[in-house]
């Protein structure tokens, strides 16, 4: 069976929770302090930061600017996990642009701060967290595109997406998070406008 374990408490880590438990993973929440706001549910394991990593997965959500202190705690237990980064690295002072650098994006940052090997992917920061809850984006699947650079990171994250009844569609290698970022920028953006609704976003039709 797999087993996830997500890092950080907030919405996106909810939804990404939702996901797993459709897809029969076992979870580990992971909140920032024992106090941190989460809301508990049973079927889950609960721990602090500095506590060690049960799942095989390991989501990192939470902003970008938070990887470092994470990194402090976990760099070299990331080692031998599948680590997947959904952080959409908006410049929410002015809405305007991403602060990954222009050559990069988030993932490949993150990726070189880790040991070398360590698999990467990016995964489902295209997806606003109710597509995931929900299964569906509109009348549509929700489809989650990914990419990394290891063929068993991949096939450990689209068998994931797959077992909780979404699509899976492979963008390639880790370079291609750039253009997923890019994605993501867009659609929030959208959102946060009113042009699109949070409930919804970008689908790809088959």
């Amino acid at each position: 069976m797999t087993s996830i374990s997500i890092i950080g408490s907030g919405r996106m880590g909810a939804a990404i929770a939702e996901v797993a438990t459709r897809a029969c993973a076992s979870v580990q929440i992971i909140k920032r302090s024992a106090t941190s706001m989460s809301a508990a549910r049973p079927g889950f394991e609960y721990g602090v930061m500095g506590d060690g990593l049960t799942g095989d997965l390991v989501v990192l959500a939470v902003p970008y600017s938070a990887y470092p202190g994470i990194l402090e705690h976990y760099r070299d237990q990331l080692r031998d996990k599948v680590v997947i980064d959904i952080s959409n690295p908006i410049d929410f002072t002015t809405y305007d642009q991403l602060r990954s650098p222009a050559d990069s994006s988030t993932a490949a940052e993150l990726a070189k701060l880790l040991p070398e090997g360590t698999a990467v992917v990016k995964a489902f920061n295209v997806n606003l967290g109710e597509t995931l809850v929900t299964g569906t984006n509109g009348t549509t699947t929700t489809t989650v595109l990914f990419a990394g650079d290891y063929a068993h990171a991949k096939i450990a994250v689209a068998q994931l997406i797959e077992a909780a009844g979404m699509r899976a569609v492979d963008a390639g290698p880790l370079t291609r998070a750039r253009e997923l970022e890019a994605m993501g920028f867009l659609q929030i953006i959208m959102a946060a406008l009113g042009r699109t609704r949070y409930e919804s976003g970008f689908a790809l039709l088959q």
